[in-house]
């Protein structure tokens, strides 16, 4: 079991050809994703990676049906077109590791994807990660550093920083925990989901004990998390890290959403609303293993690896 991504996701990756696009494609083929086809217009006919490629999307669909997931390497000014011709080739699920896109056009690809009841991770998301089944995006950096440490266990990752995405997953295995799934939401100050949406699959997926997030100020995907739990709509134990205690109101740091408003988005403001949800708030991601034993030895969370067997 997994979240979103199985053995058998249809893949299509938009923009393949080029050099992103390209060298992406190959590495979610290495970790075992169902890479079936890739779009760049006026280059038809090509390969890149055995993997076949299509002017459009809809020539894709026409030789292969329908796509469960498009993955976007397209610029940050073209990316709105891409989304909306894989929209409207009923995809329902668009990986967005497109950083510099327009404002106005998060907008209006978040709406006309609501409209057609599609789900859009990021901009900005460089993916997700799912050991032992394959990737979307490039999270997990390289073949050979996520073989190592993006081990398949029972802990839910969720981080709205593109690098430290691949850090909790190394403090969790080194400690000999395992993860279930990784997902990076994206770094645009506008995002198609968020911690309220991700953490209901994780709720849903049996493999998943705990989960452990990397947080950052500004914004609310924290302090919306703090409510689904107040709301009783997660009930697993969550472990978290909020970084930017130091910022003062007003301070624009490291992401272009991470940006603290008077009496909102603070890294305070986010861990008070996290610790009255009850949920576990570290000073440190170094700090995320021992909380981990401590759940373990409550009985919380299994050391056991996961079965990933053919087809999940």
């Amino acid at each position: 079991m997994a979240i979103l991504l199985t053995k058998s996701t249809k893949v299509v990756v938009q923009g393949i050809t080029g050099r992103e696009g390209s060298m992406r494609a190959k590495f979610m083929r290495r970790l075992g994703t169902n890479v079936v086809a890739g779009v760049t217009p006026g280059r038809g006919g090509e390969e890149v990676d055995g993997i076949p490629v299509y002017n459009t999307v809809k020539d894709a669909v026409k030789n292969h049906g329908l796509f469960d997931v498009s993955v976007t390497f397209i610029p940050g000014t073209g990316l709105k077109d891409a989304v909306f011709e894989a929209l409207d080739s009923d995809i329902k699920w668009i990986v967005m590791p497109v950083e510099r896109v327009p404002l106005y056009d998060i907008l209006e690809m978040v709406a006309y994807g609501k409209r057609k009841g599609a789900m859009l991770l990021g901009p900005g998301s460089i993916g997700l990660n799912t050991p032992g089944i394959g990737a979307l995006g490039w999270l997990g950096g390289s073949v050979e550093f996520a073989g190592r440490h993006f081990v398949p266990g029972h802990v839910g990752v969720i981080s709205r920083s593109g690098g430290q995405s691949g850090t909790l997953p190394y403090v969790i295995t080194q400690a000999g925990f395992g993860i279930s799934t990784v997902l990076h939401v994206g770094t645009e100050p506008i995002t198609g989901m968020s911690f309220a949406d991700v953490l209901p699959l994780f709720e849903e997926d049996p493999d998943t004990d705990v989960m452990a997030i990397f947080g950052e100020m500004g914004g609310s995907h924290e302090e919306e998390a703090a409510q689904l739990v107040k709301a009783g709509k997660f009930t697993k134990p969550i472990i978290i890290y909020v970084s930017g205690a130091w910022a003062p109101a007003g301070m624009k740091f490291s992401h272009a959403s991470a940006i603290v408003e008077r009496g909102s988005g603070s890294t305070q403001d986010k861990i008070t609303r996290l610790r009255e949800a009850g949920i576990i708030v570290v000073d440190n991601p170094n700090e995320i293993p021992g909380k981990l034993r401590e759940l373990k030895e409550r009985g919380k969370l299994r050391v056991k690896q996961p079965n990933v067997k053919k087809g999940d």
